[in-house]
């Protein structure tokens, strides 16, 4: 297929090629890769680079680059290996000298910094905010060969879904803390103060009013940010909630469950960690299952099939994309529905060619880079997850350019006066920071 970049892309290709330090928070949709791709091709036959690594999650690096590479005319011609599977197929993927990229997923970055040789002069980070994580391994086997990378780039369409706080660590890979600073601790005493505490624990920090203006300009040399429905032609995106509710016998189990979680709390203090606990626990009751100590699944109500099963009669044939969260929500799914998960190369090919009617997807393991919006356009939350990034990213495997419906649907099923409304609000303030999980928990209890 023929490239023929829209401008913003072609603005995009020439930041990469102008900058050995480059961010693109690229909102979903906007061709990322092939804008990267393009980008390596113009180096690479220029001598500017001589190999890259490519960085990004499982799915994404095995499936989403590689085809991406075989798509357009203009970059079929990349040498490239795919380095995931066992350690002999990893080994075999790197040590290929006639590779010019190299494609792993950012499970093994700490096994090939410890394991390989490095001759990498560029690095692609796809999904640069899996690394927000300063303790991670990946984020510091990446910073030990950081001097030894020429150029490196950073995508991302959510660089601080859950805060501030998460752009230092990606800054750090990129410029070696020049604009954020060296050191986490410099970073939290400019720009926040403490604000959940526990005598001298500090459970989370809140932004100081200058800082969020003060931390775009620092890092604004090195990075472009594009939204989707600035560039793109997008569908119409609608959302709704379709509410459930308990009965009298149903809500006393739940209200029984979270008295009895409550009572366990340490003197009445609600920290991060148990806040935590506690909406995990509360949101599995509203799903209609919940773990008994034992790990067995204890059956609360079954409100929310119910009402995925008038979704799905309503459909009347069309494809539906089902977004689960809990291993006990997917059992219950798939014994009351014939449904498919989406997990390998061939579920994503059945899907995208209408051979699908119902599919069920875990947005952890497959929320980030994932074309799905030739198979459908709509798109069921069973259960939510307090991560905006994963919100984000599982909405936008429908709503995304090439999606050819004119509208994409996004309905989410609420169990009425559970922890499920306080989630969807958050994630509609785009507030997923721990104080809105405690004041959740705050509000429930």
């Amino acid at each position: 297929m023929e490239f023929k970049p829209h401008g913003y892309q072609q603005y995009a290709i020439d930041f990469v090629e102008n900058n050995e330090i480059s961010c693109l928070l690229l909102d979903m949709g906007l061709g990322k890769t092939a804008i990267t791709l393009t980008a390596l091709k113009d180096m690479l036959d220029k001598g500017v680079v001589k190999r890259v690594l490519v960085i990004a999650p499982l799915r994404v690096a095995r499936d989403t680059w590689p085809a991406e590479i075989k798509k357009w005319d203009h970059i079929r011609g990349l040498r490239h290996t795919v380095a995931v599977g066992s350690t002999k197929e990893r080994l075999a993927a790197i040590n290929d000298s006639s590779a010019q990229i190299v494609i792993i997923n950012r499970e093994n970055v700490d096994w090939l910094v410890k394991n390989c040789d490095w001759n990498f002069d560029m690095v692609v980070i796809d999904e640069l905010s899996s690394f927000k994580n300063h303790r991670s391994k990946r984020f510091k086997a990446m910073c030990r060969m950081r001097p030894f990378v020429k150029r490196i780039v950073g995508l991302t369409g959510t660089p601080s879904s859950n805060g501030l706080m998460d752009l230092w660590a990606q800054f750090k890979i990129l410029d070696y803390g020049k604009r954020l600073g060296r050191f986490i601790g410099n970073y939290r005493e400019w720009y926040f103060r403490p604000d959940k505490m526990n005598g001298y624990i500090v459970y989370s920090y809140k932004p100081l009013p200058f800082a969020e203006k003060e931390i775009y300009e620092k890092i604004s040399d090195i990075t472009i940010s594009m939204s989707a429905i600035d560039h793109l032609d997008m569908p119409e995106l609608i959302t709704n909630e379709i509410e459930v509710e308990m009965s009298p016998k149903e809500r006393a189990k739940y209200d029984e469950l979270k008295d009895e979680m409550v009572m366990e709390l340490p003197d009445g203090a609600i920290t991060a960690a148990n806040a935590a606990s506690l909406t995990n626990k509360l949101c599995q009751m509203s799903n209609g299952r919940i773990y008994d100590e034992s790990k067995n699944v204890v059956k609360i109500h079954d409100r929310k099939l119910d009402a995925l099963e008038d979704i799905i009669e309503s459909s009347n044939g069309q494809p539906l994309l089902i977004a689960y969260w809990f291993k006990h929500d997917l059992e219950a799914i798939s014994s009351r529905f014939k449904v498919r998960e989406i997990k390998t190369s061939a579920d994503i090919t059945d899907w995208n060619e209408g051979k699908i009617p119902v599919a069920v997807i875990h947005p952890a393991s497959a929320g980030h880079g994932l074309n799905l919006q030739a198979g459908g356009n709509t798109l069921v939350w069973f259960g939510l997850t307090w991560s905006l990034e994963l919100y984000q990213q599982t909405n936008a495997r429908l709503w995304r350019q090439g999606q050819s419906a004119g509208t994409v649907v996004i309905q989410h099923i609420i169990c009425k006066d559970t922890v499920d409304g306080r989630i969807l609000k958050a994630l509609k303030d785009k507030d997923t920071t721990q104080s809105a999980l405690i004041d959740a928990v705050k509000a429930v209890i």
